[in-house]
């Protein structure tokens, strides 16, 4: 690939799918230029339809009132089925395994109530040592609520000695040695601080041959990778959509719940908006769940909350997620090959097989800690837009949707001459 700023516009100019960087809002600096933004592993760019999209619903609420939740444009009361189909697309599975709802943590703590059911010795759940705050949070809540002790009942797997990436192997060998006693596997989809993607279908067939579930938590993944859930096998997962899913800051959530357990007697936390549609408006004294992933609904959506989602999932549905992963793979191999010319002095954590990655790429900045900070300070005032994660690590992610080349070149340009200037 071309080493010159010319070669990559050029590249963007052969893409087919470059064009759709222009239906997205940009960033600009305070001098009005615009911003190379790799933050999409954070928060996503405003689709630029969501305006619309938004506005629509808002004129429906002041045109139709009470009644806009069966005359709407889009029926509210139906509204969650016009995002399960493109939503499962994603995810590679049925749309009555997927609702799309709440914020993440709020979701997993729904489904923890739900999956997390220890029985006799069969009480641990086994996790990512630095796993995402919020997943340890909800584990650790769960594990006390039953009685269980954090202390033994969970199980942190951490990296080899010397390593930043823990090996698919390691989880099936934990699983091995401790699985009569683990009741539940969580586990992230893409590992949120090295960009680590997993075999999920792996990691959920071996807790299976122990007799334990597998959830993943995919707030990394949808929308970054391919990920088949259905066929993975996994029991449940959860995801956020203001990251790759570009629905906006505090966006909704959503879950997967796969269809062997629609039926099952498994415990669930309910509320009137999982009632079964067609008597839900009857008030009934029981609870009948709707069918799918909507019985573990609690409360409705809102809606004007899911509007920039309609918007997104609709450009995932224009592209395409094998064309979008295809894109995403060039420009990581563009990003590797550029780091390693024109910056050797940073480390990229996240691992070169292309299939144990998405986007994200994780650098480690060589030197004192805080010189990461003032390499992210330079970045930013040359108009790049990425983060940063204590000590010295710096993401940035490559999206297809809105990422092209010529975004690659400035960042790693920028980036060299920040850590020139740190």
């Amino acid at each position: 690939m071309s080493q010159s700023r010319d070669g990559a516009l050029a590249q963007d100019r052969a893409d087919m799918l470059a064009p759709l960087r222009q239906r997205f809002a940009q960033p600009h600096t305070a001098q009005g230029r615009p911003c190379a933004y790799l933050c999409g592993h954070s928060l996503g760019l405003m689709p630029l339809a969501a305006r619309a999209l938004l506005a629509a619903e808002l004129d429906d609420w002041a045109r139709l009132g009470v009644l806009g939740h069966e005359n709407a444009q889009r029926p509210w009361i139906t509204y969650h089925d016009a995002l399960a189909a493109p939503m499962a697309e994603l995810l590679g599975c049925d749309a009555e395994e997927v609702v799309v709802m709440n914020s993440l943590s709020v979701n997993l703590q729904l489904l923890l109530a739900s999956f997390y059911q220890p029985a006799g010795v069969r009480r641990r759940i086994l996790i990512e040592a630095g796993a995402f705050p919020s997943d340890r949070y909800a584990v650790m809540s769960h594990l006390r609520w039953h009685g269980c002790e954090p202390r033994t009942d969970l199980i942190e797997l951490a990296p080899r000695d010397g390593e930043d990436l823990i090996r698919e192997a390691d989880v099936e060998a934990a699983l091995q040695r401790d699985g009569e006693r683990i009741a539940l596997v969580l586990w992230p989809g893409v590992q949120y601080l090295t960009g680590q993607a997993f075999d999920l279908a792996r990691i959920a067939r071996a807790a299976h041959a122990v007799g334990a579930l597998a959830g993943f938590d995919l707030a990394h993944a949808v929308g970054n990778m391919p990920f088949p859930l259905r066929a993975g096998a996994a029991d449940f997962a959860v995801w956020c959509s203001y990251k790759y899913l570009n629905a906006g800051p505090g966006a909704l959530g959503g879950c997967f719940v796969h269809r062997r357990h629609f039926d099952s007697a498994r415990p669930r936390l309910v509320g009137w908006w999982g009632h079964d549609l067609a008597s839900r408006f009857d008030m009934p004294h029981d609870f009948r769940a709707a069918a799918g992933a909507a019985g573990f609904q609690v409360s409705n959506q809102s809606v004007l909350a899911a509007a920039p989602l309609v918007a997104s999932l609709a450009l995932f549905r224009e592209a395409g997620m094998e064309r979008l992963r295809r894109k995403s793979v060039a420009l990581g191999a563009y990003f590797e090959q550029l780091i390693a010319q024109r910056t050797p002095q940073v480390r990229v954590m996240t691992p070169r097989d292309v299939a144990a990655r998405g986007a994200q790429f994780s650098l480690r900045i060589d030197g004192d800690p805080m010189r990461a900070r003032r390499v992210l300070d330079g970045l930013r005032r040359r108009g790049v837009i990425c983060d940063w994660r204590a000590p010295d690590i710096i993401r940035a992610a490559l999206t297809p949707l809105y990422n092209g080349f010529v975004d690659v070149f400035d960042f790693v340009e920028n980036l060299a001459a920040s850590l020139q200037e740190a």
